[in-house]
């Protein structure tokens, strides 16, 4: 009776799909909290597959950055099906990205549009070393704008600073929030609408948890 209940909370809890921006976003940092503390849902995934092989219908969009170490799926404790990921090197927004947001709230549904950074982000300390190297030099230009923002830090503003990187790595944050609302009518639409959210996070490796960038 008791595993049989288990696993009746377990799949209530995946197959719960949000339905607003408010509930996109609980469900997001309940499963960070399972992350955490090594509670995370047991997912059959083959069974998630064949639930979503012919219609998908995630919650939210995370924009994070390539890192090993931040898999969205895994810190969030979602399944497949339950959100899209898109992922750059620095999470900064691009036309590109600028699209497949477009495509995923207006066009798929999704409520919650996550823009993560992280601790210690290789881009971030690049960028702040300005470095140069081949194509990278050009994507680590777009992370310039938050080290621009950051210039009122009164310590040492370099890449040796922990404190210094997270500060950029936040306002890198902010910058590709504010590119969302600048470059793209459809979502600033839909955020004015209430349709969706925009909300900025920063995710440290040493505890796996989420801050929220405001």
């Amino acid at each position: 009776f008791f595993i049989l209940l288990s696993f009746s909370c377990e799949m209530s809890v995946h197959h719960s799909i949000p339905k607003t921006a408010n509930e996109a976003l609980t469900a997001l940092m309940e499963g960070n909290e399972r992350f955490i503390n090594n509670a995370s849902i047991h997912h059959n995934f083959i069974d998630e597959a064949h639930h979503s092989e012919k219609e998908q219908h995630p919650h939210t969009f995370v924009l994070s950055c390539i890192d090993s170490r931040v898999p969205p799926e895994i810190v969030f404790d979602q399944g497949i099906g339950d959100i899209f990921v898109g992922r750059i090197a620095g999470n900064f927004v691009n036309d590109d990205l600028l699209g497949s947001l477009e495509f995923a709230c207006k066009v798929a549904g999704a409520k919650l549009i996550i823009i993560m950074g992280h601790q210690h982000c290789g881009a971030v300390i690049g960028a702040i070393d300005d470095v140069k190297l081949g194509n990278l030099t050009t994507t680590l230009s777009k992370i310039k704008p938050a080290i621009r923002m950051s210039q009122n830090y009164k310590g040492n503003m370099t890449s040796k600073n922990e404190e210094f990187v997270k500060i950029v790595s936040e306002n890198n944050v902010r910058h590709a929030i504010s590119t969302i609302r600048s470059k793209s009518p459809i979502l600033k639409e839909m955020e004015e609408n209430g349709e969706i959210k925009i909300v900025g996070l920063f995710y440290t490796l040493t505890k796996g948890e989420l801050i929220f960038v405001d």
